[in-house]
């Protein structure tokens, strides 16, 4: 089993390190892409690294590099595609992130051409949202996949409505998103949200067999 986890821009979520500890997702490989390094406008066109261009933080949901989520949403495929061709099933991949990396992990398993096990979102928004159903393929084989999303109410960043307007477009669009809500979280996760994400992964990976997969 696989799970593409998109972190922070600047830093990993230690994630994996903890479910190791506690003998969780045993048969699962974490991975971690990174970010290639781009001007980004809202830091004065200095180079970090960003899966496309943030040219405004006062609407982030409308202020969208096309360009560079259609780049970075291929090479999400190709990460899908390379655990695929090693013999694990679609449907044993999990996509997700947090900020930036869940919006472009919501936006690669909604326009995927290939059924996912499990596709999340913490503090994200979809992407190129007035025109998503343009990049969904007509099969829509992740319209049957749960999405999980969870925001803080108190969210200045990835503003709390954004991520309610994103889980209302993908369930218009005939997704299933389970929203959750965690009161007076800023931009960031806290324990309750992140027990919740584990039992989403716990249902949507359970083990299957003795062996163990590690890539962290």
């Amino acid at each position: 089993m696989s799970m593409l986890l998109r972190p922070l821009t600047r830093s990993r979520m230690p994630l994996a390190q903890n479910w190791r500890r506690r003998g969780k997702f045993e048969e699962v490989a974490f991975i971690f892409p990174n970010a290639p390094t781009i001007p980004i406008t809202v830091n004065f066109q200095m180079k970090m690294p960003g899966w496309y261009d943030i040219t405004t933080f006062n609407d982030l949901q409308n202020a969208h590099d096309e360009v560079g989520i259609i780049r970075s949403r291929d090479y999400f495929n190709s990460l899908i595609a390379a655990e695929v061709a090693k013999g694990i099933p679609s449907t044993r991949i999990v996509v997700g992130g947090f900020s930036q990396g869940g919006a472009m992990s919501l936006f690669t398993g909604a326009t995927s051409s290939v059924p996912l096990g499990g596709i999340f979102g913490l503090s994200a928004y979809l992407l190129l949202h007035d025109r998503i159903k343009d990049f969904i393929p007509g099969s829509a084989p992740n319209k049957a996949t749960p999405v999980f999303m969870g925001h803080g109410d108190a969210d200045l960043t990835v503003r709390y409505a954004w991520g309610q307007q994103t889980a209302a477009a993908l369930r218009e669009l005939g997704f299933g998103v389970d929203f959750r809500t965690y009161k007076d979280l800023q931009h960031s996760a806290d324990p309750e949200e992140i027990d919740d994400l584990e039992r989403y992964l716990l249902a949507r990976l359970p083990p299957v067999g003795e062996g163990s997969a590690s890539k962290a």
